[in-house]
């Protein structure tokens, strides 16, 4: 049974939902019955408004609008790029500097399907810091300053570091243990590997914004999921 997300905080200005991997932020265009969180909420709630999105395969925290003025008021803050978003990622190869920026330029490929840095493209910065190393991936904390389709993706992948899973922008579609343990690494006859994670590995972990009522400071925080967590477990055992 898939995942149900959950409502980490809510009161009568908005809701603070952290999104499992696989779920839909909005109705799909082509199959509107799929599994999505503005369905689910409207269900729980009635009428919410959509302030921001994830991708279907990124996890972590969404913050959604219970009412019009709720909602101007956290799109006018979005936009003006005071809310703080925190990713946590894993990225392939050992990124030697503990900290840094990535400010270039992104535009939607002609194809449609991915994002290219270009300079005709829109204004992009990235900020991360490295929070652990192991034999050869970086876990990274990124912050985005700007809110640009598959940023965080294309921009480590430009500097020579993509996330450790992506079928887009990476060199792998899924991870398996077996290149952690290497020649540890034993299986039955018959049996055949299954991943520990299949999916763009990418966690929305932090947000924080000022409340459009209140005007109080919210600190919002969600632990990995359980895929993403059996990857950084694993590597911590045979990757050091």
């Amino acid at each position: 049974m898939k995942k149900q997300p959950e409502i980490i905080f809510e009161d009568d200005d908005i809701i603070v939902v952290n999104k499992p991997p696989f779920y839909l932020t909005v109705p799909d265009r082509y199959a509107p019955e799929k599994n999505n969180l503005y369905a689910w909420l409207n269900k729980k709630y009635g009428k919410v408004f959509i302030v921001h999105r994830l991708d279907k395969e990124t996890s972590g925290i969404l913050v959604f609008a219970k009412n019009e003025n709720a909602h101007r008021d956290l799109s006018r803050k979005f936009e003006a790029r005071t809310v703080k978003k925190i990713y946590l990622t894993l990225l392939d190869g050992i990124v030697h500097h503990d900290e840094g920026e990535i400010d270039k330029p992104i535009i939607l490929h002609r194809n449609g399907h991915r994002m290219v840095v270009s300079k005709d493209g829109k204004p992009s910065v990235t900020l991360y810091r490295v929070t652990d190393r192991f034999k050869g991936f970086s876990l990274v904390e990124a912050q985005i300053k700007t809110g640009r389709m598959h940023q965080i993706r294309i921009h480590f992948e430009s500097v020579g570091y993509p996330l450790a899973v992506d079928g887009i922008y990476g060199r792998r579609e899924a991870f398996y243990l077996s290149e952690v343990k290497k020649k540890k690494y034993r299986i039955g006859k018959d049996q055949e590997e299954s991943p520990l994670i299949k999916r763009v590995i990418l966690h929305a972990y932090k947000l924080s914004f000022v409340h459009p009522t209140s005007g109080d400071e919210m600190n919002f925080e969600a632990p990995l999921p359980k895929d993403f967590s059996a990857v950084i477990k694993q590597l911590d055992k045979w990757g050091r």
